[in-house]
């Protein structure tokens, strides 16, 4: 049977990490201060002015949040950070609104979902961080941000990201001081990062994995904080008409379409469109292949996507996504945009969206056209982080096509968003969606040493999921009851 972290497995390993917490000054926010930072002690409050976004300062757990304002320095809380994507841009009247994820510290929402899986595990007393490392397979965001949040907690980090990542992603992590190993490949490479854990597991017992494909802390942040975002962005946005009509999100770990399943309880009609690339259509297609698309991994379905959950896959060619990626970026770009109307306001913020992102906004323009949607309707999607995470893309692409002109621009808006059609996309029926959760066996049963049992409960028990999403509450009390032995808010 699947289990849930909501006691303390190993008494003398925790009382470790409280002394270890206790000696560096650590707190641990829990998800409902995350979810609402209203709730966040004043203490930290006045701590955070005087710290930069990406500080490596344990205070800045407390930034782990939609919420924090959109500054480098000294900023504490408001709204949610979004923006929402104009007819002008989109050619649907839908209203798609995105997440922005750049001002979380590391500048994408992953020190979330690494939250979610690191902390819950020190305050069980699962890991100790006098002797444990933290190992964060990922390709790319998951790993920074655990590293990020492993610094913060006083844990070693090592993070394990295919070799074709983007040069700032490697730099930043060795900066930071953790151990980076580069597996063979690119985006699409996910079995190669699960060959280098199990040589991890063989050979190296201080070493914890936190694997985000099959890690419940992953969604279980997402469905605790990205959904509530979202829902507050919803009822700030609506009108008396209004429904929120999809949510759309990257497959990649299944961590933020998690988000979807609590949505989908207020919102029963909505649907959760998973989106994918063309170049490796594993879900809609069982297909396979390289992309250019950083923020995804694929070619296996994660042991925490709730397949029974997902209503459509929508599958975007990499290459209109680099060729959208330059138009929001490149001046040329910009400046077409601004002659058609764009607001230019919006047009100078365009580089909040990452690869990954551009993908999302396609997918969703994809599924306003395919259920014709109307001005009524509005879909909401994530911006995992910014156009910052890949500048030295731009100008491999400057060097590979040459100098980005207003008319290729316009051949850009043309091709890439406005002819954006309902091919490569499929709605999933029952049986499409068992398909899908099927896939599972090969990667988790056959590789990864899973239990065929748990395999099928993850299907048939139609609880296991709320129970692990609504592991949170008791972490609540767990992370207080760990914070309030350490001391260290009393003491401040």
């Amino acid at each position: 049977m699947i289990s849930l972290t909501d006691h303390i497995v190993n008494p003398a390993a925790r009382q470790k990490a409280i002394e270890r917490f206790r000696e560096k000054g650590i707190v641990l926010p829990t998800f409902a201060q995350m979810r609402n930072p209203e709730l966040v002690p004043e203490k930290i409050k006045e701590s955070l002015k005087n710290i930069g976004l990406w500080d490596l300062h344990p205070a800045n757990l407390f930034r782990i949040t939609w919420k924090n304002e959109p500054v480098e320095k000294g900023g504490l809380f408001g709204g949610v950070n979004y923006i929402e994507i104009p007819e002008a841009i989109s050619g649907v009247k839908t209203r798609i609104i995105m997440l922005i994820g750049k001002y979380f510290p590391t500048g994408a929402h992953k020190v979330g979902a690494a939250y979610g899986c690191l902390a819950p595990r020190i305050i069980s007393g699962e890991f100790d961080p006098s002797y444990h490392k933290a190992v964060w397979p990922s390709t790319g965001n998951y790993c920074r941000g655990g590293a990020f949040d492993s610094y913060l907690m006083g844990v070693t980090a090592v993070a394990i990201l295919p070799e074709e990542m983007s040069k700032e992603r490697f730099s930043w992590l060795r900066d930071i001081g953790a151990e980076v190993i580069a597996t063979p490949g690119c985006e699409s490479n996910v079995k190669e990062i699960y060959d280098k854990c199990w040589d991890i597991r063989r050979n190296r017992p201080d070493c914890v994995i936190f694997n985000q494909f099959d890690e419940f802390g992953n969604p279980t942040w997402h469905y605790n904080v990205t959904a509530p975002a979202i829902e507050e962005v919803y009822n700030s946005v609506k009108s008396a008409n209004s429904q929120l009509a999809a949510y759309v999100s990257a497959t990649g770990s299944a961590g933020t379409i998690g988000a979807g399943d609590y949505l989908k309880k207020i919102h029963p009609h909505m649907k959760i469109v998973a989106s994918e690339a063309l170049q490796c259509p594993t879900l809609l297609n069982n297909g396979f292949g390289g992309h250019r698309i950083e923020g995804i991994g694929d070619k296996h379905v994660p042991w925490v996507h709730n397949a029974r959950n997902t209503d459509m896959i929508t599958a975007i060619d990499d290459e209109d996504c680099m060729r959208i990626f330059r138009l929001f970026n490149e001046p040329e770009g910009l400046a077409y945009l601004k002659l058609c109307d764009v607001d230019p306001l919006l047009v100078d913020r365009l580089n909040l969206l990452g690869i990954s992102c551009i993908a999302n906004m396609l997918s969703a323009i994809k599924t306003a056209k395919y259920y014709e949607m109307t001005s009524d309707d509005v879909v909401i999607t994530i911006a995992t982080d910014s156009a910052e995470m890949y500048t030295s893309r731009l100008s491999e692409l400057t060097e590979e096509k040459g100098t980005y002109s207003e008319l290729q621009a316009a051949k850009d808006m043309e091709k890439c968003i406005l002819g954006q059609t309902t091919d490569h996309l499929k709605e999933l029926t029952y049986y499409d969606r068992k398909a899908i959760h099927n896939l599972k066996y090969f990667t988790w049963v056959e590789q990864q040493a899973r239990e065929i049992e748990d395999l099928n409960q993850l299907w048939n028990d139609r609880n296991i999921w709320e129970q692990q999403f609504n592991q949170a509450a008791r972490w609540d009390e767990m992370i207080e009851e760990f914070n309030e032995e350490t001391g260290v808010l009393k003491k401040m």
